[in-house]
């Protein structure tokens, strides 16, 4: 199996050339044959036939009957492998709270400090709610479409988030208006 690593050099490797680019480019517009592409780039077929064998044995192209177009599965699995080892991750020593905490929130934290998605362990859920929690000021009382303007920076889904404080205790609600317990 190829690394992702080899591949992304190879796509490169192949992609150097300008008539190869130019190829790509315009097989990513439309399908076309051999001979379209030399009449459009001014080469010979046989130019062009070579270059397409380079772009095919890279899978950047794929060819059905005399057609070539763009292999865009291909590029979408290729940049979604690339992009899946280059994810940032959130430095677990700069989060506050003992090691268990730690580690909860580095696991369900983006790098911007939105949620992934809610824990299903109580446990890890108290741990995120607590994180979350400062937003209220000890105090003072918010109604709820401000509240969701507050959680929204932690997740899209303001509803379970606010559920979630308010039957855990850590904030009240009475006739739309929510505090910090």
């Amino acid at each position: 199996m190829i690394e992702t690593s080899d591949e992304v050099m190879v796509f490169f490797k192949t992609l150097v050339d300008a008539d190869r680019l130019r190829i790509a480019g315009m097989l990513g517009m439309e399908s076309l044959s051999v001979e379209q592409l030399a009449d459009r780039l001014g080469l010979r077929p046989a130019q062009i036939a070579n270059h397409l064998a380079r772009l095919e044995q890279a899978g950047l192209v794929k060819q059905k009957a005399r057609l070539y177009s763009l292999n865009t599965d291909a590029l979408e699995a290729l940049s979604r492998r690339v992009l899946a080892g280059s994810r940032p991750k959130i430095d677990p020593d700069l989060l506050e709270g003992d090691e268990y905490e730690r580690k909860v929130l580095a696991d369900f934290l983006l790098p911007d400090g939105r949620l992934k998605d809610f824990p299903m362990q109580n446990k890890k859920l108290m741990v995120i709610l607590r994180h979350v929690l400062p937003v209220f000021e000890p105090g003072s009382q918010y109604p709820e479409k401000q509240v969701n303007e507050m959680l929204r920076r932690f997740h899209e889904d303001t509803a379970s988030l606010r559920r979630y404080l308010v039957d855990t205790g850590m904030v009240q609600r009475k006739d739309g208006i929510y505090w910090r317990a």
